[in-house]
């Protein structure tokens, strides 16, 4: 597959971007990750409980992504290692010591992260969504049984993204500061408005993707940027925080947090999506088209192949007969 010079942004966490980025590779060798830093569980949480840094596990993620489509195979590994025993390092992922060294040692989140890439000889660049750690807070339903519809606030990643409630409304706001809206990264707001293409999605749908257009400015380069943006659905609703949600009904929430974000493309697989004219009418109603193709891995359950996603976002893209892109 010739590789075009299409200059893509992906924004997301965990595993959804793992998938975007491991796919997008394939298209073009142009790729910039901006990732969440509201992570609060596991090595991370731990991490920026005890230094106050960003939390690295998103990041490291990422990172992983690029090592492996790069033949960077056993960086890869060892970014994703885990210490075993019960000790202090139990549970430790290298990947994300490493980068808590860098940071505290370059003093900058993003001189550490390139200086990681060139560590690494990966080509994407990773740069998170603020330079400063965040906290999720969500309004849910459902946690009090006297009480179904009484409404209560949680805060934290994990408690949001594993809540036996409905979520209905995130907010993001830095860690232990009068509230205040987020920064967003300089550099992840100037990739956005520099981009050919713009993609969000797939993940955990409030606590991977929706906090990306709850940072005001960077929210901002997203409504102004002229880059075709594309949203990538999720294979299965998320145990928790979309549970019973229908395809459609994750793109309704993210016009309700970003009403003044408008897309031109919504990549679905098929065999995830009941009812296509329901999904094609609310990727309408945020300006785009759905795109539908077969993108879920035939063997491992719950994950995007990656070829066949690739495949999804070239027709999406427009890039199938050579032409790349457009940026109006």
């Amino acid at each position: 597959m010739a590789v075009s010079d299409v200059r893509a942004v992906a924004l997301g966490g965990g595993h959804g971007l793992h998938a975007t980025l491991s796919a997008l590779r394939r298209v073009t060798k142009d790729v910039t990750a901006v990732v969440t830093v509201a992570d609060d569980g596991g090595s991370s949480g731990r991490l920026r409980r005890e230094l106050g840094l960003l939390p690295p596990g998103d990041l490291r993620q990422a990172f992983a992504a690029f090592a492996a489509e790069d033949g960077g195979t056993l960086w890869a590994e060892v970014f994703q290692h885990r210490f075993g025993g019960d000790g202090a390092l139990a549970g430790h992922a290298v990947g994300n010591l490493l980068l808590a060294g860098l940071f505290e040692v370059l003093g900058d989140p993003v001189a550490a992260l390139d200086e990681a890439s060139r560590l690494t000889g990966i080509s994407g660049r990773v740069l998170p969504m603020s330079p400063e750690p965040l906290e999720i807070e969500a309004e849910v339903s459902g946690l009090d049984s006297e009480d179904p519809g009484a409404v209560r606030r949680i805060r934290g990643q994990v408690a949001v993204a594993s809540t036996p409630g409905q979520v209905h409304r995130i907010s993001l706001h830095p860690v232990g500061r009068q509230p205040r809206p987020p920064h967003g990264c300089v550099e992840a707001i100037e990739a956005v408005l520099a981009a050919d293409v713009v993609f969000l999605g797939p993940g955990s749908w409030f606590t991977s993707v929706l906090p990306h257009v709850l940072v005001p400015d960077l929210y901002d380069a997203l409504v102004r940027t002229t880059a075709t943006k594309v949203v990538v659905l999720n294979l299965v609703p998320q145990p928790g925080e979309t549970a019973g949600f229908s395809p459609e009904r994750h793109l309704d929430v993210l016009f309700e947090h970003a009403p003044a974000l408008r897309v031109d493309a919504v990549i679905a697989d098929r065999d995830s999506v009941p009812d296509p004219a329901s999904l094609r009418r609310a990727a309408l109603r945020l300006g785009g088209r759905a795109h539908l193709g077969a993108v879920a891995d035939p063997v491992v359950e719950g994950r995007h192949d990656p070829d066949a996603l690739a495949r999804c976002m070239r027709e999406a893209l427009g890039l199938d007969g050579g032409h790349h892109g457009h940026r109006g």
